[in-house]
């Protein structure tokens, strides 16, 4: 008897099942840490009816007054008050590297106005030809 031998080609196909898997749970991930990753200082803000900054636009630079009147400035990873000069200093530095950047302040509803007005002043002195205020949406 002879054998006879099949000449069998191997396939070359790429299995995508694995990839899609990685993938989903990439995913997944990426749902849950993307709400964690907004950071800035605890503040109640005012409720305004007001439309909303285009998403197109560049990151803000925000300056949030909280309820003791301390400013905080949203760049990398403080937390820390900081004073008067050292915002007038950071902001302008920012505005400088990039001048198109929207400036928006954040003030806690039971700040002073004077301590919201003196974060607008600082922000125009550093070089921002306009200023923003963020609220809240009324409730309904």
């Amino acid at each position: 008897m002879a054998c006879k031998r099949s000449k069998r080609r191997p396939i070359a196909e790429i299995n995508v099942v694995p990839y899609i898997d990685v993938m989903l749970v990439m995913l997944v991930i990426f749902m849950i840490t993307a709400p964690l990753l907004t950071q800035g200082v605890q503040v109640e803000l005012p409720s305004a009816a007001a439309e909303a900054l285009p998403a197109d636009s560049l990151e803000p630079l925000e300056v949030t007054v909280d309820a003791e009147g301390r400013y905080y400035l949203n760049l990398g990873d403080e937390r820390q008050p900081v004073d008067a000069d050292t915002l007038l200093q950071r902001a302008a530095a920012v505005l400088r590297h990039k001048p198109k950047t929207p400036v928006l302040v954040r003030g806690d509803q039971a700040v002073n106005y004077g301590a919201v007005v003196r974060a607008m002043v600082l922000l125009q002195q550093a070089g921002a030809p306009s200023v923003g205020l963020v609220t809240e949406p009324p409730a309904e």
